[in-house]
């Protein structure tokens, strides 16, 4: 049922992309009076496809990792003089430049007008008030402290951990000083440190963790609010509603040391003091071993915390009126866009590690826990999603839209255009290019795995 699901989202996720894509091409082809043959979502034969009155074919194909629109084109075939003038090659250099840049266009403005109706309809974002600090950490030499709010990151406006989750990913893998404004007991105060070369986990990289600091929460009392029939939790006899006051003696702070302490406990017994109805009782569990996605093994009861509430003053209420929207909207596309230029220029030049590059499966898994999180956390995925989709099809490589657009300036400038034996390499080039980077996505995904 789990891999349905992902596989499901994972559909859902490219289909909307490369709609959104390829919609771009199809619309300004049309306006620049090119024909259009077929609108594909999918790669490979038709499974159900339809005609307009134009002509076009739109179809939904077996493979759903892309798409293409497919147009008139004399390079491909031969054209009937009567349809020449609808041909893709007899259009301007300036014409087929639009029409190549039309899909990446077409992503960008996707991710604004989603961001857009995200600010409308306003979300609840964690205010970035700081909880726990590794001394021996970039944010330990920073001098971050416990309930510091940060209000600024290297000089820009930060409103919640978010914001500074994408300012740290500019920053990883540079040697030089960061700096963050905070909220020190009613005052504003700049701190700043050296960056040291400071590195993201290739294998997992968080960038709140690895950088040394962990968000504000509040304090969870060890009481159990669910157990798991046939769990060890269940064995042992604990019930809904025991408080875990101490471990071997030891005393529990609340659930998050509790849930430190059975993690590293795997099939070993342990005794839990705990407090039920007003009585103390002991109770031995030997949790269970569980291995995770990362190899680890860690110990495992199957029972689940009481919850509790967040303070109001913790959360902050981000919503705009829709003309307000617009620039909060355009910010935040901005923002993906110069984190993805950033994390391509820091693999060219070795700064961010290359196992960072993800394919398919982990798209697949991301969705499917942006889908499962609900509306907010899946637009903005699909936004951050379809501006990185936007930036690499820029990119300058024969086969992509950039490939395509760098062509038909040189085209433009020089009046005339680029041999086919130049075009024929340059596109091999970008074929062999494109694979590889796709093949190692692929195992950088199946090494997480």
């Amino acid at each position: 049922m789990q891999l349905l699901q992902t596989i499901l989202a994972l559909v859902l996720t490219l289909g909307i992309l490369v709609t959104i894509h390829e919609y771009g091409h199809f619309l300004v082809a049309r306006r620049c009076g090119v024909k259009v043959l077929r609108f594909s979502v999918g790669f490979g034969n038709p499974v159900y496809s339809w005609y307009d009155r134009h002509g076009t074919e739109f179809a939904i194909a077996l493979i759903p990792l892309g798409g293409y629109v497919k147009m008139l084109d004399e390079r491909e075939g031969p054209v009937p003089e009567e349809l020449r003038d609808q041909a893709f090659t007899s259009k301007s250099p300036g014409q087929r430049i639009a029409i190549a840049s039309a899909g990446p266009i077409a992503n960008f403005l996707f991710a604004i007008a989603a961001y857009w109706l995200l600010g409308v309809v306003g979300f609840n974002a964690l205010a970035p008030i700081v909880g726990e600090v590794e001394q021996d950490s970039v944010a330990g030499r920073l001098g971050l402290e416990r309930g510091m709010e940060v209000t600024e990151v290297d000089g820009r406006r930060v409103s919640s951990w978010q914001d500074i989750n994408m300012r740290l990913l500019e920053r990883a893998g540079e040697h030089g000083s960061v700096s963050m404004t905070v909220i020190d007991d009613g005052l504003s105060r700049q701190l700043q440190a050296s960056l040291n070369g400071w590195q993201l986990d290739d294998e997992a990289p968080l960038p709140l963790s690895q950088f040394g600091v962990s968000p504000w929460r509040p304090a969870v009392p060890a009481v159990i609010d669910q157990v798991l029939e046939d769990g060890r939790a269940a064995l042992a006899g604990l019930r809904p509603g025991d408080e875990v006051t101490a471990v071997d003696g030891e005393p529990v702070a609340g659930w998050y040391e509790l849930v430190k302490v059975i993690r590293g406990a795997p099939e070993q017994t342990l005794e839990l003091s705990v407090l039920r109805d007003g009585q103390l009782m002991l109770v031995a569990i030997t949790p269970a071993e569980q291995v995770q996605d990362s190899g680890e093994t860690i110990g495992y009861v199957g029972a689940g915390v009481q919850p509790v509430d967040w303070p109001e003053s913790m959360l902050r209420e981000v919503g705009y009126n829709p003309l307000a929207a617009i620039p909060y909207a355009i910010e935040r596309t901005w923002a993906d866009t110069r984190l993805t230029l950033v994390a391509i220029k820091k693999m060219v030049t070795g700064l961010l590690s290359p196992k960072n590059l993800s394919g398919p499966i982990t798209i697949a898994r991301v969705a499917e826990q942006s889908v499962s999180s609900g509306f907010e956390d899946f637009i903005r995925f699909l936004a951050y999603l379809s501006v990185s989709l936007g930036v690499l099809n820029l990119l300058p490589i024969p086969v992509l839209d950039g490939g395509h657009i760098v062509f038909y300036t040189i085209e433009a400038i020089r009046r005339k255009p680029v041999s086919e034996q130049v075009q024929a390499l340059g596109l091999r080039i970008g074929m062999v290019m494109i694979l590889s980077l796709m093949v190692f996505a692929l195992y950088n995904d199946l090494m997480r795995l």
